[in-house]
């Protein structure tokens, strides 16, 4: 059926799709109408937005200044389409495609809709819609509001060309008034449906546009329903757009529907590079090269800033090369090769502008006549290769140019049209957020990484009880540095602490959360706690960190980060050959006896720290070690995989640890070489320790009486002590402490006194009783005639302090073995 305007048949088809993300704002930036699709993409409800202004969804007042100037410019290009950062509502930025169609109203009012696309959600299943219209973003959409009357409120200026119906004699009118026949009724009943349901529906139609009569062409027209304030029905907007070419549409579709599983499948921007290249070839052009800024691939920030090249452009590396037939083309440059750009070329001006170039028809000294002339021999196998259509597109992220997409084609003789130039802008945009979110995971990784070793010891001693070896792996780059930390603690009494930790996560929190946990325990180390206590003092630690990083009152809606650990702890006496350990939900220790038997105490579990059981979710238990025996602490990484079970890792480990009559170094080697091949989703860290027994020489006790007389005693049977171990020079100072720690004993204390003199890479001094209270030191004044004890010791010893024991405490000083420690 003909009319005045245009001529339309018969429906071509009638389908539902996934609805649209789609606002519309007033001339003020205010939101006037909303989708249920925006809703579930940015989780506002139509509620929450509609007459608020669009700044409301924006992340920052500077995110907001950048969308002012955008509507600015919106206003004078009578359109925009990019990418913005937007604040979903619960917190997290998302990074979309906007498209903004300026539309006109009665009395040349306006109103803009605002199309959003989220492409790192895109699925092939969802490619029909969004991303045809992400193609034909630069091409003529007609675009029409209509009131729940179904009459024509707002209209754009591409909808003339369509049908050829001027906008004034639109307003107010219904489309069967305005295109009378069967397809009139037809959308009509469409867009009644979609009013009622909510349903975004696609209406393929026929018809001859007044520019085109002599052609049938074919129209696809999308309708959504547009929602209040109250979320109900304010109209139906349809978006029409010319698809005669539908096979060349349909073939443009498949390349985007693949390029989402081809490109962007690793981190490494290289590779990514490469894939661009990879997927173009033939499909879009018969020789693709990918150039990227040579700082991109060392993931530092790109020299190149859109605007704002006034001099050399930056190096390029050449990160990827397609050709149909590379024997054949000969390419000039070789993949990661250094490329130097001609301050003078159409390749330096797309980097300092930041926007496209498209030569149709290659004229190599016209088009490239410096570059030409500065290398002629490249230049000349260019030539040779028969390449007669260019496109360069830049690799845009963030006002960044990241590098540079090079597009010829030789084979295929029609030259490049701008729907191919868009098509590979939708390619490269695709790989530029693709390279954005290596470059952005690459420095947090190395940021993580930098941290986490900062705050991991880079020297582990187990003084004269262990020998100790450690190694750490982090997991690979697709899941990110993890929180294991290990620390050996030197304590008094030539005992040691050996700890393993994995806090749960990944990236940079974890690791700032592994360093004030390792830090917490060493402070917890110093106070000399039992093993169960420790972990009851930590788990506590943890549950503070939790409460302070609970709900914000200016931003209830953001989920709070939960820290989460599982540790082991345990301290080794030489003296004894005694270990006391603790876990909470941490892997068990496996001990190597000194023939290589291989065992995994059975030792409670203990809860993960951060549930705040206290002291009854942990509980010590105590071994006795003969001498040369080994340790090994190591984190789930180590054993657990997702292709194995538990067991298989454990007794994988223990394979490897029953040969520990290797040195500890070659033995950590060992260990970690069994891990698959595979890269590993969790950081590994193991911490070997092999235990030395203090001989019996080396230790002197005496039990003494709690009378005054005894202070003399001690001093005696000290000095006769350090004699016999050849330590005169130390006699004066150690007389000194033995009476000031053997006088508070008795002072202070209650019951048997005993001091214990040990010899290892110091010599400590220790004096117990069985009173429970804990010295204290205090700053007596000048006329206080005690109260100096404390002090004294402090001056004269290497370091002192206190420690709970069984039946009482034991107060002890350490003593540096040189000759010089004497001078103090």
């Amino acid at each position: 059926m003909k009319s005045n305007q245009s001529q339309v048949a018969e429906p071509a088809n009638r389908s539902e799709t996934p609805d649209a993300a789609i606002a519309m704002l007033d001339a003020e930036g205010t939101v006037v109408g909303w989708t249920r699709a925006a809703e579930q993409l940015v989780g506002y409800s139509a509620r929450e937005v509609v007459g608020r202004p669009a700044a409301h969804v924006l992340p920052s007042a500077e995110d907001a200044l950048k969308a002012r100037a955008l509507a600015d410019q919106c206003r004078v290009q009578g359109g925009w389409s990019g990418t913005q950062t937007v604040r979903h509502r619960d917190g997290h930025t998302l990074t979309l495609t906007l498209r903004g169609s300026l539309l006109w109203g009665e009395n040349e009012s306006l109103r803009w809709l605002v199309s959003v696309t989220d492409i790192g959600a895109l699925s092939s299943g969802t490619m029909n819609g969004l991303l045809r219209e992400s193609l034909l973003t630069h091409a003529p959409i007609g675009i029409v509001i209509r009131d729940p009357q179904l009459r024509c409120m707002w209209v754009n200026d591409a909808m003339e060309l369509h049908d050829g119906i001027p906008r004034d004699r639109r307003f107010g009118c219904r489309l069967k008034d305005s295109l009378p026949g069967f397809e009139a009724e037809a959308l009509e009943v469409v867009m009644r449906q979609v009013l009622e349901s909510g349903t975004t529906m696609v209406h393929e139609y026929r018809a001859w546009p007044p520019t085109d009569r002599r052609r049938e062409h074919v129209f696809s027209a999308s309708f959504f329903c547009l929602q209040d304030a109250d979320g109900e029905p304010l109209g139906v907007c349809s978006m029409s757009v010319d698809v005669t070419g539908n096979r060349r549409a349909r073939e443009r579709l498949a390349i985007l529907s693949e390029a989402s599983t081809r490109i962007g499948s690793t981190l490494d921007v290289m590779q990514t590079g490469q894939e661009l290249a990879d997927l173009t070839v033939p499909l879009l052009a018969d020789h693709a090269l990918v150039d990227l800024v040579e700082s991109v691939p060392f993931a530092l920030e790109s020299s190149a800033r859109i605007g704002t090249g006034n001099g050399r452009p930056p190096a390029l590396r050449r990160a990827g090369l397609a050709s149909v037939e590379l024997g054949i083309l000969e390419l000039p440059w070789a993949r990661e090769e250094l490329i130097h750009v001609h301050p003078a070329s159409p390749f330096a001006d797309v980097l300092r502008t930041g926007r496209s170039h498209r030569v149709p028809v290659l004229d190599m000294d016209t088009h490239l006549g410096p570059w030409v002339h500065h290398d002629p021999a490249r230049a000349q196998k260019v030539r040779d290769s028969g390449i007669h259509s260019l496109m360069v597109v830049p690799i845009r992220a963030r006002r960044c140019v990241l590098g540079l997409a090079v597009f010829g084609r030789s084979e295929e003789p029609k030259p490049f049209q701008e729907d191919d130039l868009l098509l590979a802008e939708e390619l490269v945009t695709r790989a530029a957020l693709c390279l954005d979110n290596a470059l952005q995971y690459a420095r947090e990784r190395a940021a993580a990484l930098t941290l986490q070793r900062d705050l991991l010891p880079h020297r582990v001693r187990g003084g004269a009880a262990l020998e100790v070896a450690s190694r750490y792996v982090p997991a690979d780059m697709d899941h990110g540095v993890g929180g294991d930390w290990f620390d050996v603690i030197e304590l008094s009494g030539a005992r040691v602490a050996l700890v393993v930790g994995d806090v749960v996560g990944h990236g940079i929190n974890a690791a700032a959360t592994m360093g004030r946990l390792r830090t917490a325990v060493r402070t917890l180390a110093d106070l000399d706690l039992p093993p169960d206590e420790l972990l009851a003092h930590l788990d506590d630690t943890v549950r503070r960190l939790n409460d302070e990083n609970g709900v914000d009152d200016e931003d209830p809606d953001q989920v709070p980060a939960v820290v989460g650990a599982t540790c082991l702890y345990a301290v080794y006496d030489p003296v004894t050959r005694r270990c006391a350990m603790a876990r909470a939900g941490h892997p068990p220790p496996a001990i190597i006896d000194p023939q290589g038997h291989v065992a995994f105490p059975d030792m409670p579990a203990g809860a993960p720290l951060g549930l705040g059981l206290g002291v009854l979710g942990f509980e010590s238990v105590e071994l006795e070690l003969p001498e040369g025996s080994v340790l090994a602490f190591y984190t789930d990484g180590l054993v657990e995989s997702r292709d194995d079970d538990l067991d298989v890792g454990m007794n994988r480990l223990g394979a490897a640890l029953a040969q520990s009559d290797r040195s500890l170094e070659d033995l950590c080697s060992e260990v970690v070489e069994t891990l698959p091949a595979r890269t590993h989703s969790d950081d590994v860290t193991l911490l070997l320790a092999r235990t030395r027994a203090l001989q019996p020489a080396r230790v002197a006790s005496w039990d003494l009486p709690n009378e005054p007389t005894a202070v003399r005693t001690a001093r005696h049977l000290a000095a006769r002590q350090l004699s016999a171990w050849g330590m005169e020079h130390l006699e004066a100072t150690v007389e000194l402490i033995v009476s000031e720690l053997v006088t508070n004993a008795i002072r202070y204390g209650g019951g048997q006194v005993r001091l214990r003199l040990i010899q290892h890479q110091v010599l400590t001094c220790e004096v117990s009783d069985t009173s429970t209270s804990h010295p204290r030191p205090r700053h007596p004044s000048t006329l206080d005639e005690n109260g100096r004890g404390l002090f004294l010791i402090a001056h004269l010893s290497r370091r002192w302090g206190s420690r709970s024991a069984s039946d009482g405490k034991v107060v002890w000083a350490e003593q540096d073995l040189l000759s010089t420690a004497a001078a103090r």
